[in-house]
C-alpha cells in the first residue's frame, strides 16, 4: 500500500510540476508571436480537432507531419498544439528536423486559449 501512495505522489507531483511550467511557458511571447502572424499549428487527429480547437488554426496531425510538413512554408512561425502538450512537444522537434527555425510548442490547446484571450 506504501509502494502505491508513493507512485500516486510521484505521478501528482510530476502533473503538476509540468503545468505550472506549461503556464510559465506559455506566457513566454507566444501570444505576441500569434499576434505577429505566427501559424498555430494543432496537431491531434481530424476527429479531436472538430471536437473543439482554436479559431484559425491548421490541423495536421501527429501522425501525418513527417509526409505533410512540406504544406507548410518553412520560412514561417508556427506554434504546435495537442490536448496535453506531449505530442506537440514531439512535432516541434520533427519540424525542427525538416529544417524549420521558428517553431515552438504551445502545450495543450485549451491553455494557449486562454492565454491569446487574455493578451
Amino acid at each position: 500500500m506504501k509502494t502505491i501512495y508513493i507512485i500516486v505522489g510521484v505521478i501528482l507531483f510530476t502533473y503538476f510540476s509540468y503545468r505550472t511550467y506549461r503556464f510559465a511557458k506559455l506566457d513566454d511571447g507566444l501570444a505576441e508571436k500569434i499576434q505577429n502572424g505566427a501559424i498555430i499549428l494543432d496537431v491531434r487527429t481530424k476527429k479531436e480537432y472538430d471536437m473543439g480547437h482554436i479559431k484559425g488554426s491548421t490541423n495536421i496531425s501527429l501522425g501525418t507531419i513527417r509526409e505533410r510538413y512540406t504544406e507548410l512554408d518553412s520560412n514561417r512561425t508556427y506554434i504546435t498544439t495537442c490536448s496535453h502538450g506531449l505530442r506537440s512537444v514531439k512535432a516541434e522537434n520533427i519540424l525542427k528536423e525538416k529544417g524549420f527555425k521558428n517553431v515552438f510548442n504551445g502545450g495543450a490547446w485549451s491553455d494557449l486559449e486562454k492565454t491569446i484571450i487574455d493578451k
